[in-house]
């Protein structure tokens, strides 16, 4: 496991129907530097800097997870999933219980 793991997955809404999952600083950067240039603001490069200075090993882990987390919620992309979705829990179709004929 890497030691730039986020202690738990952060998810955003990467298009109208897609839910990315960020778990590392490695996806949160990469996120970041896609995101649309026309859209860019000072909490954008806050998340950034904080995201690139913990990948260089200047600042805390959690702290860098918390700027992204910011600036997804303050660019209202991120997603709460407080009930894991099917494909997290390895439930497979049929299994749950059902009359199967």
């Amino acid at each position: 496991m890497s030691d730039r793991m986020f202690e738990s997955p952060v998810f955003v809404k990467a298009g109208k129907n897609l839910i990315e999952e960020i778990a590392c600083l490695e996806d949160a950067l990469e996120f970041l530097y896609e995101w649309p240039k026309n859209r860019r603001g000072v909490i954008y490069e806050t998340a950034r800097r904080a995201c690139q200075k913990a990948f260089e090993g200047d600042y805390p882990l959690s702290a860098a997870r918390q700027a992204f987390c910011g600036f997804a919620q303050t660019v209202n992309i991120l997603e709460d999933i407080a009930t894991p979705l099917p494909w997290m829990t390895g439930t497979k179709p049929g299994q749950g219980g059902g009359v199967t004929a």
